[in-house]
């Protein structure tokens, strides 16, 4: 690197590290929604799960994951606007934090600051590049790497919802054979949710667990967990689930019927899936075909003009 690539490189260390001095000094406006939702009851749940999640280690705050560190820091000093838009119901059927979100999108920013000037200074020693393009690439690196967790949550979520539907319905078929064999409601889901090892059964098992304490029926429990990780399935299973605690229904019937709906509904979305990827491919298999059948007539084509 020549001497004003350095200089360069110093001044903008130096002015960075100015900036980020007078930023703390700057007072911050908390954002008046984050600190509803944080005092909520949904808020405050959500801040109970998550510190029984994290060990309990003696000493200081050394078992905390450097992601939520990041993310507290930037929820209190960062404006609100800049993570983007992301639902809450996409971040809860993952079981992350939003403070963790926040985390991975500061790691991953930081990661482009430092890797765009290494690649590029390894660049510089075997071509000659002007100085504007290592701090372009360097930017643009970073603005990209910003929006790959927030990519990532939505693919991630969708996901885990596809799988949810799927244990679900056969959390429905389990609750449908307890209630035949003459166990109450709240009987048969507990005994249900406790035969699976998933995520989703743990889940399930959690807010189960949660209602014997809470005064909430398991049924409202239900529709509460539809509702935070938006799972229609979970209200219509509250409902059956409701006319048998408060009505003393027969609701066996109701429930082979709605696991089996369940069932059919994820074949079908699993059919349109392989259609759409089976259509994805027409075209890449038939440009295939045509370059093998280029290559089987071009030397005849070649033979007959050089004759």
């Amino acid at each position: 690197m020549t001497a004003l690539q350095l200089l360069l490189a110093a001044g903008g260390l130096v002015g960075a590290g100015l900036a980020l001095v007078l930023f703390q000094l700057v007072p911050s406006h908390p954002d008046l929604g984050q600190a509803l939702a944080r005092l909520s009851p949904a808020g405050a749940r959500e801040a109970q799960n998550a510190a029984l999640a994290q060990p309990q280690v003696k000493g200081s705050g050394a078992d905390r994951d450097v992601r939520d560190v990041l993310g507290a820091w930037g929820a209190r000093h960062l404006p609100a606007n800049l993570w983007g838009k992301v639902a809450p119901a996409d971040l809860a059927v993952l079981g992350m934090t939003p403070a963790r979100f926040y985390g991975e999108k500061i790691l991953y920013a930081f990661i482009g600051l430092v890797a765009g000037p290494v690649l590029s200074a390894a660049a510089m020693f075997s071509f000659s590049i002007p100085v504007y393009v290592p701090v372009l690439a360097t930017l643009v690196l970073t603005v990209v790497l910003w929006f790959v967790p927030t990519y990532n949550v939505v693919t991630d979520a969708r996901d885990a919802r596809v799988e949810f539907a799927r244990s679900l319905g056969a959390f429905v078929d389990l609750v449908a054979l307890e209630m035949a064999s003459g166990s109450g409601p709240r009987q048969s889901m507990e005994a249900a949710a406790a035969v699976g090892d998933s995520w989703v059964f743990r889940r399930m098992r959690e807010e189960l667990a949660r209602t014997r304490w809470s005064g909430i029926t398991p049924w409202d429990a239900l529709r509460h967990l539809g509702d935070e990780i938006d799972m229609p399935d979970l209200h219509e299973l509250a409902d059956i689930m409701r006319l048998a605690g408060e009505d003393g229904g027969r609701v066996y019937p109701q429930l082979k019927a709605r696991a089996a709906s369940m069932r059919s509904a994820i074949l079908s979305a699993q059919k349109t899936r392989a259609n759409e990827v089976s259509e994805r491919m027409t075209l890449p298999m038939t440009l295939l075909g045509m370059i093998f059948l280029l290559i089987l007539i071009t030397p005849q084509v070649l033979r007959m003009v050089g004759s």
